[in-house]
């Protein structure tokens, strides 16, 4: 097996300026992923994420934006060391391609740097597949998100 590349995709029905606003900015990002999220959304904006609802342990991850092309792509690394700034070869970059399809719109995301942070190799598969399964978590609570926001009251 490959732990190189995540690739999920997404199709909703709202326009690409909602779903890139959804994707990256930190009040949304709250509803459908993080338990809470702070976030300069500019290039080279940092912030954090924060899960703790249900668990008795606070997961805190810094995080760095590395692209913001609204509103087409939004890109962040995350999972560096700690204390280091992430950059290729010591983080996971995750990239956010929004794509108009007709009057709906279809969302990719990818998550690479598996590889290249030099994990051992049970490392490296429980990370890819904890990662994977997460964002098979995480992506349709977007989707659900997004309709939710655009459904007439």
């Amino acid at each position: 097996m490959e732990f190189g590349t995540i690739e999920r995709e997404i199709r909703i029905e709202a326009s690409p300026e909602v779903v890139f606003e959804v994707i990256s900015s930190p009040e949304h990002l709250q509803e459908w992923w993080a338990d809470e999220a702070e976030l300069d959304s500019a290039p080279g904006g940092r912030g954090t994420l924060r899960w703790a609802r249900g668990t008795d342990q606070e997961m805190v991850v810094p995080i760095t934006v590395v692209e913001v092309e609204p509103p087409r792509l939004f890109s962040f690394r995350w999972v560096a060391p700690e204390g280091e700034a992430p950059v290729p070869g010591n983080s996971l970059l995750v990239t956010f391609e929004v794509v108009p399809s007709g009057a709906a719109t279809v969302l990719r995301m990818t998550e690479t740097g598996f590889r290249e942070k030099g994990w051992e190799i049970a490392v490296l598969e429980e990370q890819y597949r904890d990662h994977g399964e997460g964002w098979d978590h995480y992506i349709p609570r977007l989707g659900e998100y997004v309709l939710r926001l655009v459904a007439p009251r």
